[in-house]
């Protein structure tokens, strides 16, 4: 158990090295209007701080900084809520208050007003197709031969995707099959499409249309191939602005692992139950052992959407961060539940 005093010296040199990225020493702790003790009573604390695992030495410096048990301990017991500026808030705000004909433009933005605000990278995971209900099919015929598929969701996210129309299929059985989905599916999970179509509503297609398997074949392909991954990424490059990462070989790991999407989906997908901080070897890969990631959820109803999430040095400015990430997850949720 840490006394009052080794808390308070832990707290100044985490607060003093999340600004200036310096090490910290005693007479810099001394002079803080909080610290009524002397530089020598702060050395022995920084000694066993540096004991007991919370501060490291560095080499090139008398000062301590922060060990990742350090930081631990902070974000767990030593954070207090931070209040936002009113110029934070109004930039969300705004950002939220403009039209957007869809969700995924709200999803971007937000990716891009995060990392301009932190000059961290963002990386938001979108609303997955196959997790969210069908809103609507349609088929846009573009010439005789070439149609337009365009499937809406309940989270406004809309896929399309032109294909070549068999000279088998007419277009009146096409728009026939539309009707029966839209009027059967709608409201269906993407992911039981493939099941419903193949039992239920086989036999109704059958009753109503020539060729019904060529015809459900195209739209197999149009409507419910799988679909590639939602991921939305702000200020990839803020990460070569922290002195943390000036080697090149560690900038090129990292970013190689913001490029694979579908382990960094995964990484999103598996946060779960509202905010989380990873800092350092917590993180589960390799090339973001450098960094901290915090992740915040939005939903829709009991349902989570998506995940938004901030990837940043250790030495990051975590209340505040967190209390953005709380905003704008929030923004996120109230803007889902107003649209459906």
């Amino acid at each position: 158990m840490l006394t009052n005093r080794q808390l308070l010296v832990l707290q100044v040199i985490i607060d003093e090295f999340i600004q200036t990225a310096q090490p910290i020493g005693s007479r810099s702790i001394a002079k803080k209007e909080d610290v009524s003790f002397s530089s020598a009573t702060i050395r022995n604390e920084m000694a066993d701080l540096e004991e007991m695992g919370f501060i490291e030495k560095t080499h090139s410096s008398s000062g301590r900084v922060p060990s990742e048990k350090g930081y631990r301990f902070y974000v767990d017991h030593l954070l207090s809520p931070f209040r936002l500026s009113k110029s934070d808030l109004n930039i969300i705000t705004d950002t939220f208050e403009k039209e957007m004909v869809e969700f995924e433009q709200v999803v971007q933005k937000s990716a891009q007003v995060l990392s301009n605000l932190t000059n961290y990278t963002s990386i938001i995971l979108g609303p997955e197709v196959f997790e969210t209900k069908l809103k609507q099919l349609q088929i846009i015929s573009l010439s005789a031969h070439t149609a337009v598929a365009i499937l809406v969701t309940n989270t406004g996210h809309v896929e399309h995707r032109s294909f070549s129309v068999p000279a088998k299929i007419r277009p009146s059985d096409l728009e026939k099959m539309v009707n029966i989905l839209n009027e059967r599916l709608v409201g269906v999970p993407i992911i039981q499409l493939h099941e419903k179509l193949s039992t239920e509503i086989a036999l109704l297609l059958h009753s109503y249309m020539e060729d019904v398997d060529l015809a459900y074949q195209y739209l197999q392909s149009a409507f419910f191939d799988e679909q590639q991954v939602k991921l939305y990424v702000g200020g990839k490059t803020n990460i070569l602005m922290q002195p943390e990462f000036k080697d090149i070989e560690k900038i090129r790991s990292l970013y190689s692992v913001i490029e694979q999407e579908d382990e960094i989906a995964d990484l999103l997908r598996a946060a779960t139950g509202g905010l989380k901080v990873s800092i350092g070897q917590e993180n589960k890969i390799d090339a973001m052992q450098d960094c901290s990631l915090i992740t915040a959820t939005y939903s829709l109803g009991d349902n989570q959407l998506g995940t938004i999430a901030l990837l940043g040095p250790t030495r990051m400015e975590y209340s505040r961060v967190i209390s953005l990430l709380n905003v704008l997850s929030s923004r996120l949720t109230k803007t889902f539940h107003s649209w459906y």
